[in-house]
């Protein structure tokens, strides 16, 4: 990947409306794209009709068809991007559920070793995560840089200019809101 500046540059390029700089664009932020449609089918069951680079393809033209995006930084892109796949993801597996064969998307929030998350559909999560936007919309913004785009802390951290320890605290804060949500959608009362 090359440096912060030159995505950024390109990306004030693309802003200003230069048709040339999103080919530029592509080869430097492919593979990390790559790598967030990798971490969105982590936990897909095998046989899921849409696979990571058909994620990737499909979020590619919804962030550069249309209007300019106007992204700010690299990190400003991964969100984006990641929140653009999540919406993908939902839209697939309502499809698939309008269709009463299921979604087929399993998702874990938790990072490997730690208790895992209860969230088998990405439609409960999507639920859980719109309510918290009501709640709280930049625990959503962690969420999605941390875990669907695959940022390290450090990573959300300095796009946000915050400490990684707040970091670190404000993301298991945003786990057990999510849990807290989703335990209470799932009671009968």
């Amino acid at each position: 990947m090359s440096s912060e500046p030159s995505v950024t540059a390109l990306l004030a390029r693309v802003r200003d409306g230069d048709a040339t700089a999103v080919d530029q664009l592509i080869p430097l932020v492919y593979d990390q794209l790559h790598r967030l449609a990798d971490i969105a089918f982590r936990n897909e069951q095998p046989g899921h009709t849409l696979q990571p680079t058909a994620l990737l393809h499909e979020a590619f033209l919804r962030l550069f068809s249309g209007e300019t995006p106007a992204f700010a930084d690299r990190a400003h892109l991964l969100g984006i991007a990641a929140r653009v796949m999540r919406q993908i993801l939902v839209d697939h597996a309502r499809a698939r559920r309008a269709q009463k064969r299921g979604s087929g998307v399993r998702l874990q929030l938790a990072d490997p070793g730690e208790v895992s998350d209860p969230f088998d559909d990405v439609l409960d999560l999507n639920d859980a995560l719109r309510k918290l936007g009501e709640e709280d919309p930049r625990l959503v913004e962690l969420i999605e840089m941390r875990f669907f785009a695959g940022m390290t802390a450090e990573e959300i951290a300095e796009s946000g200019h915050e400490s990684v320890h707040v970091v670190r605290h404000t993301l298991r804060y945003a786990q057990a809101q999510l849990r807290r949500i989703f335990a209470a959608s799932r009671d009968p009362r």
